[in-house]
């Protein structure tokens, strides 16, 4: 628990034991957004699959998810004057759907939100993370895995709000700056608790 993982998800995660993991949140590569970087490679989410538990992920507005569903969320993005949109498939769980309004970020906007842009093109707002581990995970036993954590806002997110969590990323660069930002709030802990 606690740790950022660096290696390939597809491969970490079939050996953890069945029932561990509670909460599954992530945001994996799209196969129409930077794709020459995340190398999204067909089936790449088929594990997900084999893992019964509650899962959010977040998914592109104009690509079809490859997975089921129970439901489908939608993340408002507020951009500027008009507004953009990403969805957030969930797997395993309720058949409601959601909406969430939070601004997406760069170096500007992450200021304004009280957050810290550490330069991922997809980093999502600590806030709306939180917002979501505390929808969809209930203490003190959630397991919270994210197997694509980037720069490790999920991790960061249940960190402080005291879940236990698991984060694993291909990108050993990635892995590196989740790992600072994990040590960054262990020394500075952010607002515990955000509803």
């Amino acid at each position: 628990m606690g740790k950022i993982i660096y290696g390939d998800c597809r491969k970490i995660v079939p050996k953890f034991p069945a029932g561990q993991i509670k909460l599954i949140l992530t945001d994996p590569p799209y196969p129409d957004y930077h794709t020459e970087k995340y190398q999204y490679r067909k089936g790449m989410l088929n594990f997900l699959k084999e893992i019964d538990c509650r899962q959010i992920i977040f998914w592109s507005a104009k690509v079809d998810f490859p997975l089921d569903y129970t439901a489908i969320h939608i993340w408002n993005k507020q951009r500027g004057i008009g507004s953009e949109y990403e969805r957030i498939f969930e797997r395993n769980g309720g058949k409601q759907y959601k909406s969430f309004t939070f601004g997406s970020l760069d170096s500007y906007r992450a200021k304004c939100f009280g957050d810290i842009y550490y330069g991922h093109p997809s980093q999502k707002p600590i806030r709306l993370i939180q917002k979501l581990i505390l929808l969809f995970s209930k203490p003190p036993d959630s397991i919270i895995l994210d197997p694509f954590c980037g720069s490790g806002t999920t991790c960061v997110a249940a960190e402080r709000l005291g879940r236990r969590w698991i984060g694993i990323d291909i990108d050993k660069e990635y892995c590196e700056m989740a790992r600072k930002r994990i040590a960054y709030e262990k020394r500075n802990p952010g607002f515990r608790i955000f509803k």
